[in-house]
C-alpha cells in the first residue's frame, strides 16, 4: 500500500509546489489535497486494523502524519485561511519524521524520511513563521518527484 500512497502523494506535492508559484489557486488544489488526504487516511486506517503489535501502529502513525497534513491543507485552502496553525503542525511532522526515519532499517527509507522532514520544516518556516522561502515551490516539486512519485512507481513495479 505504501507504493500507492507515495504515488499519489508525489502528485499532490507537485500540484502544491506549482500552487506555491501562484499558478494554481488554493481553492483549485483543495479537492486534490482532500482526496489524497482521504486516500492516506484510508490506507493507514487499514494498517491500524491489520497491525500486529506496536510496530504496525508506529508505521500507521507515520502515514497519518501526512494524511492529516493534506486534509488540514484542504480546509485551509477552501476556507482561505492563513495556515499558521497548519505551519505549526508541520513543525510537529518535521520533528516526528526525523524519529520515524531513524527507526528505519532500510537506508533508502531513512533518506526519504529525512527529506520529508526537511520539506515539512520549510513548510513550518513558511506558514508558521510567515517567512517567504523562494526555493520552496521548486523544492516541493522536486521532493514530490524524487521522494514520492518515483519511489512509489518503483514499489508498484516491484523494483524498490
Amino acid at each position: 500500500m505504501l507504493g500507492v500512497a507515495l504515488f499519489f502523494i508525489g502528485a499532490v506535492l507537485i500540484v502544491n509546489g506549482v500552487g506555491l508559484t501562484g499558478r494554481i489557486e488554493g481553492r483549485d488544489s483543495a479537492p486534490f489535497n482532500l482526496l489524497v488526504g482521504l486516500l492516506a487516511l484510508f490506507t493507514n486506517g487499514l494498517n491500524i486494523l491489520r497491525a500486529d503489535g506496536d510496530a504496525g501502529y508506529f508505521s500507521a502513525a507515520g502515514g497519518l502524519l501526512f494524511a492529516l497534513t493534506y486534509l488540514y491543507l484542504s480546509v485551509v485552502q477552501w476556507c482561505g485561511l492563513k495556515g499558521v496553525g497548519l505551519g505549526w503542525y508541520c513543525l510537529f511532522v518535521a520533528i516526528s519524521a526525523v524519529v520515524f526515519g531513524f527507526a528505519e532499517t532500510d537506508v533508502r527509507m531513512l533518506v526519504l524520511w529525512l527529506v520529508w522532514a526537511s520539506l515539512w520544516l520549510f513548510f513550518f518556516v513558511n506558514l508558521g513563521l510567515g517567512k517567504t522561502l523562494r526555493f520552496l515551490p521548486g523544492y516541493t516539486i522536486a521532493v514530490g518527484v524524487f521522494s514520492c512519485w518515483i519511489p512509489g512507481l518503483l514499489m508498484l513495479l516491484g523494483r524498490w
